[in-house]
């Protein structure tokens, strides 16, 4: 869904493509609003956006129509950050390292992540359309990690792409619940520690 379709809303990026200074301007708004989140949370305003940008609150409107457009466009950016990060990864000599490296990435991460995604959802945006590709790039290169892991011997035989992310999804829970940063630490070594081999299966195997 584009954005006109989405909030009515015409804008510069759906008709033509962005001149330079355009495309700087969107740069640092989308740079200012991951700062100004991560800060302050979702619920701070598009006018500490754009103050932080450096630019005015028409300026922030243009390329955003809508908070839930900014909010929109900082998730994606964090996730294609993910992938990024991902792919720099599984060019770690060590696959292991970088499989359970990038994990603990992700989870250092989730509270935010998850802190937009509530936003957007309960503002009645669907965020699995919002994030659909990028998040299939995401998870083919975690597909990648994981093959690279488990061929190293650093991840179990009986599990794949789909368990980790699992994992994945409930070590970033229960990440969340922790008190404090040494019991986060120790829960989420605890569970990660699950993926690697030794641990116990039905059929005997490792």
């Amino acid at each position: 869904m584009t954005p006109i379709e989405r909030y009515g809303v015409e804008t510069p990026e759906v008709n033509k493509p962005l001149r330079a200074d355009a495309r700087r301007n969107r740069a640092r708004v989308l740079a200012a609003a991951e700062a100004v989140f991560a800060a302050e949370g979702v619920g701070a305003s598009t006018e500490a956006v754009a103050k932080r940008a450096g630019v005015g609150i028409g300026t922030v409107f243009r390329h955003f129509p809508t908070k839930e457009a900014l909010l929109e466009a900082v998730l994606v950016e964090r996730m294609r950050a993910l992938v990024e990060h991902a792919r720099s990864a599984s060019q770690d000599g060590d696959a292991g390292v970088a499989l359970f490296g990038f994990l603990e990435h992700v989870i250092e991460q989730s509270a935010t992540k998850n802190a937009f995604a509530d936003a957007l959802s309960g503002a009645g945006v669907d965020v699995t359309q919002v994030v659909g590709d990028v998040r299939g790039e995401l998870l083919a290169a975690i597909d990648v990690l994981a093959s690279r892991a488990q061929a190293a011997g650093a991840l179990r035989r009986d599990v794949g792409a789909a368990e980790v992310i699992a994992v994945l999804v409930g070590a970033s829970h229960a990440a969340m619940w922790a008190p404090d940063a040494k019991t986060r630490s120790t829960a989420v070594g605890v569970i990660l520690d699950g993926l690697r081999p030794g641990g116990p299966r039905k059929d005997g195997l490792r």
